[in-house]
């Protein structure tokens, strides 16, 4: 009996989703496994599986070696808590209110899961250096980056002030340097052998921070920021005297 075209596709399609869902059974046994184990513990393979209810055979049928299995699993807790922090990354509020409810945001969630910070901050293929080479965490920084970019560059024109060509690609680089610092920042936090600030103390400060540099290069866009006024509300009365001085 010959197998048709369609059946074999068929075929194919059940076993790419059973493989896709026996990597996503993997890997949320690799997370469980990590949150039980603490932010400084080892965790092995064989507990993975253990933890999957599979031999270290399977697991690793469907990851090349540990270093991929590591990279999916960062992937994906970090695909999590930036489906948690980029809604909060709006202009929606004080512009002190924007900023802190996104360090709140990542604060709250990195004392919420001590390991699996540690895991996401990690590069996980070169003996746990901080990764800078395009991996899952620098991807999704740029992401955030990205987007307080674009976020900064409405709320200059929105407040009614000018960007030159320098000044828009300063931009980039300034909002990468502030989300840089944020999370180095709370990283060393976590990591000091003798913290005493408490989660709360740590989001001030590092909104506060952040606040600063803000308020300090908008001066330099010709813009004053009026840090107990909704940026929404600003924007209005700047749309408003546009549309007024138009019609004269």
């Amino acid at each position: 009996m010959t197998t048709t075209p369609a059946a074999r596709d068929g075929r194919q399609a059940r076993w790419d989703q059973h493989k896709e869902e026996r990597r996503r059974q993997i890997i949320d046994a690799a997370i469980a496994v990590v949150e039980e184990s603490g932010p400084d513990a080892e965790v092995r393979v064989q507990q993975i599986a253990e933890r999957a209810g599979l031999s270290r055979t399977v697991v690793y049928r469907h990851f090349e070696d540990r270093a991929d299995l590591d990279r999916a699993v960062q992937a994906t807790i970090l695909d999590a808590f930036w489906a948690q922090l980029l809604p909060e990354i709006t202009l929606d509020g004080t512009v002190p209110q924007i900023i802190e409810r996104g360090v709140g945001t990542y604060v709250r969630w990195a004392v919420a899961h001590p390991a699996l910070h540690r895991l996401a901050d990690h590069d996980v293929t070169s003996g746990g250096r901080t990764d800078h080479s395009g991996g899952p965490l620098e991807q999704g920084l740029e992401r955030v980056a990205g987007q307080i970019a674009g976020i900064v560059q409405l709320g200059v024109v929105a407040l009614g002030g000018t960007l030159s060509e320098e000044g828009r690609a300063s931009i980039d680089p300034l909002a990468y340097g502030m989300v840089g610092a944020a999370f180095s920042s709370v990283r060393r936090w976590l990591v000091h052998p003798d913290p005493t600030l408490t989660p709360d103390a740590v989001i001030t400060l590092v909104s506060q921070t952040l606040w600063f540099a803000v308020d300090g290069h908008a001066r330099r866009f010709g813009v004053r920021i009026d840090p107990d006024r909704p940026v929404q509300d600003i924007a209005g009365e700047v749309l408003a005297g546009l549309v007024e001085g138009g019609g004269r």
